[in-house]
């Protein structure tokens, strides 16, 4: 195994135990299956209101490990409150997980219903932690909106991401990507599921309140294979398949807000 991890064979998810105990001994892993008929209707949930000022939008990022857009987050332009949360999240990047076909990719799984895609906006609970690095290791610290990608029609919301992948196909390049609205990426309705979870990806911290949304927004085909032809490391490592399986629940409530 390297010394890194990422999704390859000998560094994937299977072995990231061995580099964070969490990953197998935590309370609190993600993703998960969510099985609808086991989750709780919860009448006290509020609806999740994102208010997001595109000129908060920053650049857009190959980390190697997937694509990312990074907002300004050193005031409120760009904010989530409502939901399961207590206060204002400031928003901090969002990105994706992919498979490397269609029909698999998505972290969260639907009664067995795997996506192609699945977007992540990550937020920070800024009113009680002094930067999102605090945030990342604190239990309420941090509020992803999850949100699955089903392919079908063009997204003209992803248009402009699309045609910037091929300025960021190689490992850490990274470009200006401004005025950017990420409210366009959300479906109509945001009836979600909510629980408590972790990063999906190292360090795995326990963090995270998950705010996974009920439906998808489209992709298409063309648009859904653009994102596989960006690289890990080189030209032989092409991303895919960037996303990890789901964790055991471990007596943790799934709530919903919608009947």
């Amino acid at each position: 195994m390297s010394g890194t991890w990422g999704y390859g064979a000998d560094n994937g998810p299977s072995y990231w135990a061995q580099l964070y105990p969490v990953a197998k001994d935590g309370s609190r892993q993600s993703p998960i299956e969510i099985k609808n008929a086991e989750t709780k209707f919860d009448p006290s949930l509020k609806p999740l209101n994102p208010s997001y000022d595109p000129s908060s939008a920053k650049s857009l990022t190959n980390t190697s490990k997937s694509v990312q857009v990074d907002f300004d987050d050193s005031g409120e332009l760009s904010v989530l409150s409502g939901g399961p949360i207590q206060g204002k999240y400031r928003l901090r990047q969002f990105h994706l997980h992919w498979g490397a076909c269609d029909g698999k990719g998505s972290e969260h799984i639907i009664v067995g219903k795997h996506y192609s895609a699945e977007l992540h906006l990550v937020h920070w609970n800024a009113e009680k932690y002094a930067s999102f690095e605090v945030a990342a290791k604190e239990p309420d610290g941090l509020a992803v909106i999850g949100v699955f990608l089903k392919v079908s029609d063009e997204n003209p919301a992803l248009t402009r991401i699309i045609s910037s992948l091929e300025s960021v196909k190689t490992k850490c390049s990274k470009i200006e990507f401004k005025d950017f609205n990420p409210s366009t990426l959300l479906p109509p309705c945001l009836n979600y599921w909510t629980y408590l979870g972790s990063l999906t990806t190292p360090p795995l911290y326990e963090s995270v309140i998950w705010i996974v949304l009920e439906d998808p927004i489209p992709i298409s085909k063309e648009q859904m294979a653009k994102f596989r032809t960006l690289q890990f490391t080189g030209p032989d490592h092409l991303m895919q398949d960037n996303f990890r399986p789901p964790q055991p629940l471990k007596n943790r409530d799934v709530r919903r807000n919608f009947k």
